[in-house]
């Protein structure tokens, strides 16, 4: 029988969170005890109450109020320690699949970027808040509740029954609570995100939006999300906020009613005055973590919103099959019917396209936009999966090799490049928590960047930011071809790499691919400029996402010419192409 489409997910929840089962019968063993003592209270009120007062016994006043003073101690040593507990079981869960969703959201990401990928690690933070807040406790102690109504129904039945019929109220309350305010919250969380994605967008993209002068539209844009985020959160939280003001306000009132009751059945002669005061108390107890919970329960449903799309997500994108280790590829790359569909789209950006590339050889991929460049290289990278056909490395299909094992034998240099808040040697090491500077600087030197990198104020060490601070379009290009070359890879694959560069930068570009074929490595070039195929010694011409031509370079350029040329013959006859 299949399982349902986030099943896998729920699984992988429910083991991370089955791992700390023993906590949880330990808090609520901790909870049984403080909820026991929480009876002190009452008890000692009825003891004073019915005995000492009646009795006028200092004594017996004394040795009860140590009694207390020790019960309560004991009390509040076992509640810090079940909070303590929890907290430290939400943490565990947290860093329990803190990898796994991170490796999610971003193979996600790369692929299909929505909501999913977007909140992923703020989905897995909002169980971990919940897990850690003091709402689960009240869910730990309301199942105390109907043993306080007990107790209060055996001072009399009328005091039951009244404490009863609050509860349920109490109960009716938090069910319609829970339906009331569900899509408000949610509609608030969406607006909210939505506004804090605009903004980072914003402030990303900062050096554009004031040089196009796009400060006021940018800011009214960013504001009407704001507004929108605002008004939705006003607006849930003017909803939870009623009903916990009508839960306070109920529970006040049946703790008063619950001793004006007392008092009448005093005056009857069917109740002790401490009977009275101990039951005013223990409604209060028995309402508390109903109370607690409708106050909090914004929480709770951001929580189960996180639960459910981590779900989701984690179904989406299963974990990574592991891989037998196979030695270092030579750079031979086969593509072999190649059909490959964009994620979240039906229709194929390449369709049945077919090459080898040998070691020692630079291949120039050229064709109009649109015509699927940039989505070959995504597939030679493996970031975006082959529909159909094959990509093989050294006969290896790409999906035998793992992610971070691919990426040190495919260098990629993207055609937009971004960098990271870091330094450049960072950056150049792919962020790499031990970097090798010796290799750091062999890549600047590979892609000609490391005198460039020289003159920098603080040279390796100067730092940049997303959008990449003091550095030009072009610097940030050859940083981006160095970090490529890190780590000796046996194939280069180049989008657009001339786009931001000047004629120095372009020389370095092709020096770099020279060097790469001296070494017997391959290299891709996604090219419009015709400096960017120099070094090519095989062209691969796309047009519509399938092949036009392929073969060496100088062939293809020919054919190409002799078509124009017969083309526009064609259209200089009469009755031709106009």
């Amino acid at each position: 029988m299949p399982q349902p489409d986030n099943e896998k997910g729920l699984d992988e929840l429910r083991a991370a969170r089955r791992e700390s089962r023993p906590y949880f019968w330990f808090v609520g063993i901790f909870s049984f005890f403080v909820n026991l003592l929480m009876l002190t209270g009452p008890l000692y009120m009825l003891q004073v109450y019915d005995r000492v007062l009646g009795s006028r016994s200092v004594a017996t006043l004394v040795a009860l109020s140590v009694l207390v003073v020790f019960l309560y101690g004991m009390m509040g040593l076992l509640d810090y320690t079940r909070g303590r507990v929890m907290g430290r079981v939400a943490a565990r869960f947290q860093s329990k699949l803190d990898t796994r969703v991170f490796d999610a959201v971003v193979r996600r990401s790369a692929t299909q970027p929505d909501e999913l990928a977007a909140t992923g690690l703020r989905d897995l933070e909002s169980i971990q808040r919940l897990m850690s807040s003091p709402v689960l406790m009240a869910f730990f102690d309301i199942p105390w509740t109907p043993v306080f109504l007990f107790g209060i129904a055996l001072f009399h039945p009328w005091l039951g029954a009244l404490a009863v019929t609050g509860g349920a109220v109490l109960i009716a309350i938090t069910v319609v609570n829970q339906f009331v305010t569900r899509n408000p919250t949610l509609k608030s969380n969406v607006a909210t995100m939505q506004a804090e994605r605009i903004s980072d967008q914003l402030r990303q993209e900062s050096e554009m939006v004031q040089a196009l002068g796009m400060r006021r539209a940018a800011f009214l844009r960013w504001n009407d999300a704001r507004a929108k985020s605002l008004q939705g959160q006003i607006g849930s939280s003017d909803l939870t906020s009623s009903f916990t003001t009508l839960t306070r306000t109920l529970r006040l009132l049946l703790q008063s009613a619950m001793l004006g009751l007392g008092a009448y059945l005093v005056l009857q002669g069917e109740l002790t005055p401490g009977a009275m005061i101990a039951g005013s108390i223990l409604m209060g107890r028995a309402l508390a973590p109903i109370e607690l919970a409708i106050g909090q329960w914004a929480l709770v449903q951001r929580a189960r919103k996180g639960w459910k799309n981590l779900a989701q997500l984690l179904s989406e994108v299963p974990p990574e099959s592991q891989r037998h280790d196979l030695p270092r590829p030579r750079a031979k790359i086969e593509v072999q019917q190649l059909t490959v569909v964009p994620p979240g789209e039906s229709q194929a950006s390449l369709r049945i396209v077919n090459f080898t590339l040998e070691p020692g050889h630079a291949l120039g991929v050229i064709g109009p936009s649109g015509a699927g460049k940039s989505t070959l290289a995504r597939a030679l990278t493996g970031v975006w999966r082959p529909a159909g056909g094959k990509i093989r490395l050294d006969g290896a299909t790409l999906d035998q090799y793992g992610p971070d094992v691919l990426g040190q034998h495919i260098g990629y240099l993207p055609q937009r490049v971004t960098l990271f808040d870091g330094t450049i040697a960072e950056n150049i090491a792919r962020l790499s928590t031990a970097p090798d500077d010796a290799a750091v600087v062999e890549a600047a030197k590979k892609a000609a960047a490391h005198e460039m990198i020289l003159k920098l104020p603080e040279g390796y060490n100067t730092r940049v930011t997303a959008a990449g601070g003091r550095l030009s379009g072009g610097q940030m290009q050859r940083i981006g071809l160095a970090r490529a070359m890190y780590g000796d890879p046996v194939i280069l694959v180049l989008d657009e790499p001339n786009s931001n560069l000047d004629n120095e930068g372009s020389q370095a570009v092709n020096q770099a691919i020279r060097r790469m074929k001296e070494e017997g490595k391959s290299v891709l070039i996604m090219a419009h400029r015709p400096a960017a195929i120099v070094e090519c010694d095989m062209l691969l011409m796309l047009e519509g996402g399938a092949r036009a031509a392929f073969g060496p370079k100088d062939e293809v350029l020919r054919s190409m010419v002799k078509n124009h040329d017969e083309i526009q013959k064609t259209a200089a006859m009469p009755g031709g192409v106009r």
